[in-house]
C-alpha cells in the first residue's frame, strides 16, 4: 500500500463518482460492469495527474486480480456443478426427500438453521447457497413459500460462515490482519453472534408459521413420480454434497473440493443416470433442462452453466479492480484517519469502526472493509484499552456481514445469478444481517454504561 499523493478534492471526485456510477448503472438496469470501467478510468485520471504511472495502476489491478483467481476459478466450477448436480440426481433427490420428510414442518425455519449448521462446516457463504440452498429453494413453491423470503432466511444463515468459520477465507483474513488468534475472536464473536441468531431464528420461526402448510397427497405424489420417472433416487447421492462439506472441514481448499465433487458428478451422471458424455460437458458449459410431466420440476431443474456466470466474472473483475485501486493507492486512509483522531470515548469509536467498515464494503468490497479498519485501527482501539477481539468482531458484524445486502457487491450478484432472486427481493428478509451491526452498536453502549466506564470527554 503506498502513501496517499492524491489531494482531498481529487479523493472526493474518484469516490462520488464511484458511487454515482455504480448506483446508477443498479437504478437504470445498465450492465454494472460500465459503472465499475467508467469508475476506473476517472479514478486512473485523477491518480495520474497526482502522480501515479499508468503501469503502476495497471499492475496494482493485475495483482488484484491475480490474488482472486482463486474466487474466478470457483464461480465457474460451481456454475458446471448446479448443471451436473442436477443431471446426476442430486438435486432431484434433495427434493425427493426434502418433500417427504419436511412436510408439516416449519420449513423456513428449518431451512434456516440447517444452512446454519452447513455454513459453518462449509466456510463459504456462496458456496453453501450454491449447494444446498438451491436445494432448498427448489422446494419453497412447494411449500407454499415465496422464494425470496426463503432466499432472505438462506442468505443470513449462509453469511455466518463469512464472519466466524474457522474455514473462511475471509474471517481468515481478519484473523491476520488483527493478529489474533481463532480461539480469542470466536469468544467475542459469539457475545454478538447468539442473540443475532436466535432472534433471526425466532423471527424466520414465525414468518414461516404462516407457510405450514398441509401439502396434499395427490400434490406431493404427482411431483415425487414426476422426479422418480425421470431420475435414479438414492440416498447415496446426498454424499456429494456431503463431501464438499467434509472435504472443507479437512482443510481442502474450496477449489479443489469443488473439482472433485464435480468429476465424481460427471461419473455419476453417466453410470447412474445413463447421461450421454457429450450431452453432460455440454451442460456445464450451457445449462441443464429436463421435459417431466410436471410443470414446476421443470422449471425448478434448470441451470445456465458456466456460460452464466461469465457477465458476474465481468462484473466481479471490475469491484476488484477498483477495490484494487482503492487499497493500493492509500486513496481511503487520510478520511479514516479523519474520522477517528479525534475520538475518545469506546462505544464511539466502535460505532465508527463499523461505519468506515460497512462504508468500505459498499464502494469497494468485504477485503477491503477488513484490511483498511484492520491495519489503521488497530492502534486506536489499543490507545482506548480495547481488546483487538472487539475490533476483529465489530467489523465481522458490519462490513462482512453486509455485503448480501448492496445491490452492486460481488456477493449479491453471484446470489442474483445462481437465484434469479434480485437484492431488492430478499434483503428484506436477511433479518441476521441487518441484526448483527444492530447489535455490536447496542453492546457496545450497554456495556460502557453497565461497567462505568463511560468517562466524561474532558477526563480523557
Amino acid at each position: 500500500m503506498k502513501e496517499n499523493k492524491v489531494s482531498e478534492k481529487n479523493t472526493y471526485i474518484i469516490l462520488i463518482s464511484a458511487l454515482i456510477s455504480i448506483i446508477g448503472c443498479v437504478t437504470l438496469k445498465i450492465f454494472l460492469f460500465y459503472g465499475f470501467l467508467i469508475s476506473i478510468i476517472i479514478a486512473f485520471g485523477l491518480l495520474i495527474k497526482s502522480g501515479f504511472s499508468l503501469i503502476e495502476l495497471l499492475h496494482m489491478i493485475k495483482s488484484g486480480l491475480y490474488e482472486c483467481k482463486a474466487l474466478f476459478i470457483l464461480i465457474a466450477l460451481i456454475g458446471a456443478m448446479i448443471s451436473i448436480w442436477m443431471a446426476s440426481g442430486v438435486i432431484p433427490t434433495m427434493l425427493y426427500y426434502g418433500l417427504k420428510y419436511m412436510q408439516n414442518t416449519n420449513f423456513l425455519f428449518a431451512a434456516f438453521v440447517l444452512i446454519s449448521i452447513v455454513s459453518i462446516f462449509m466456510g463459504t457463504a456462496l458456496g453453501t447457497i450454491s449447494s444446498v440452498g438451491i436445494a432448498l429453494l427448489g422446494l419453497a413453491n412447494i411449500f407454499g413459500i415465496p422464494n425470496y423470503i426463503l432466499l432472505g432466511a438462506i442468505v443470513s444463515g449462509a453469511f455466518i460462515a463469512d464472519k466466524s468459520s474457522p474455514l473462511s477465507g475471509l474471517f481468515n483474513l481478519a484473523l491476520e490482519t488483527v493478529k489474533i488468534s481463532y480461539k480469542e475472536a470466536l469468544i467475542s464473536i459469539l457475545k454478538t453472534l447468539l442473540p443475532a441468531f436466535f432472534i433471526s431464528g425466532l423471527l424466520y420461526y414465525f414468518i414461516g408459521e404462516q407457510y405450514n402448510l398441509v401439502l396434499s397427497n395427490d400434490n406431493i405424489f404427482n411431483f415425487v413420480s414426476a422426479i422418480d420417472s425421470n431420475f435414479v433416487i438414492s440416498p447415496l447421492l446426498l454424499l456429494l454434497p456431503l463431501s464438499i462439506i467434509i472435504m472443507s472441514f479437512l482443510g481442502m481448499k474450496m477449489v479443489e473440493a469443488v473439482a472433485l465433487a464435480l468429476v465424481a458428478g460427471i461419473i455419476v451422471s453417466i453410470s447412474l443416470q445413463n447421461a450421454n458424455f457429450n450431452d453432460i460437458i455440454l451442460a456445464m458449459f450451457t445449462g441443464f433442462s429436463v421435459t417431466t410431466n410436471s410443470i414446476e420440476l421443470n422449471k425448478i431443474l434448470v441451470s445456465g452453466g458456466i456460460v452464466s456466470m461469465i457477465s458476474i466474472l465481468l462484473i466481479i473483475a471490475g469491484a476488484i479492480s477498483l477495490s484494487s485501486i482503492f487499497q493500493e493507492t492509500g486513496l481511503i486512509i487520510p478520511i479514516i484517519r479523519r474520522i477517528t483522531q479525534k475520538i475518545k470515548l469506546r462505544e464511539d469509536l466502535i460505532l465508527k469502526t463499523g461505519l468506515i467498515s460497512g462504508v468500505l464494503t459498499t464502494i469497494s468490497d468485504q477485503s477491503v472493509g477488513i484490511i483498511l479498519p484492520g491495519k489503521l485501527l488497530s492502534d486506536k482501539y489499543r490507545e482506548l484499552g480495547i481488546e483487538n477481539t472487539t475490533l476483529t468482531r465489530t467489523i465481522a458484524d458490519t462490513g462482512t456481514i453486509i455485503a448480501p445486502l448492496i445491490p452492486w457487491n460481488a456477493n449479491s450478484l453471484f446470489i442474483f445469478t445462481i437465484t434469479g432472486i434480485s437484492t431488492m427481493e430478499y434483503a428484506p428478509y436477511t433479518v441476521l444481517c441487518y441484526l448483527s451491526p444492530m447489535i455490536t452498536f447496542i453492546f457496545a453502549y450497554l456495556y460502557s454504561f453497565k461497567s462505568g466506564k463511560r468517562p466524561r470527554r474532558h477526563e480523557i
